[in-house]
């Protein structure tokens, strides 16, 4: 019974995390080096990440900085952030690549809290399934004999107050990031 309740919580801390890195690559108007994660450059034949290739960082409140280690990928890396759908142009000065992240409109606002919500929702559908799986578990040991009912009621309640404590973190987690779209 543990071991069920234990899974259930790593899968849903799993869950969790992964939509911690959505809201990280979600651009909210300032300069946040996450943006660039899934940003891949064709790098001698294969397809390498942009932070594996240069230093990435934030030299204003809106401004990233990406410092190639290789001053000869510079073009390459530019050519993949164009090609990327982070919707920034970036500006090549021959030694280091600036993305300059524009103030946000109202109304990109509002679509950008609409996918937070979602993301969110995701996540806590997620969380419920993970939930539902760790109670037929639960039921398919009662009916095994493996477990009493008492056990079965018991581990019942323990994985739902899981189930809520991470449906609450997730909620907390839309809250700060829609904060942070409509502060910026």
């Amino acid at each position: 019974m543990k071991e069920t309740i234990n899974y259930a919580k790593e899968k849903m801390t799993k869950s969790l995390n992964a939509l911690d890195k959505e809201y990280a690559a979600i651009r909210a108007g300032r300069a946040n080096p996450a943006v660039l994660d899934k940003v891949m450059v064709d790098y001698y034949g294969s397809p390498t990440p942009v932070n594996q290739m240069a230093a990435i960082s934030v030299s204003e409140a809106r401004i990233l900085v990406i410092q190639p280690w290789d001053k000869s990928s510079l073009k390459l890396i530019e050519k993949a952030i164009q090609a990327s759908d982070i919707g920034i142009n970036p500006t090549n000065d021959g030694n280091v690549i600036r993305l300059a992240f524009p103030q946000l409109t109202e109304e990109r606002r509002k679509e950008l809290c609409k996918s937070v919500k979602k993301l969110g929702e995701d996540c806590k559908v997620a969380v419920r399934s993970i939930r539902r799986d760790a109670m037929d578990k639960l039921k398919a040991m009662k009916k095994k004999s493996e477990i009493t009912e008492d056990e079965q009621k018991e581990g019942e309640k323990k994985i739902q107050d899981i189930t809520d404590k991470f449906c609450d973190d997730a909620d907390k987690a839309v809250a700060a990031k829609e904060k942070e779209i409509m502060t910026v």
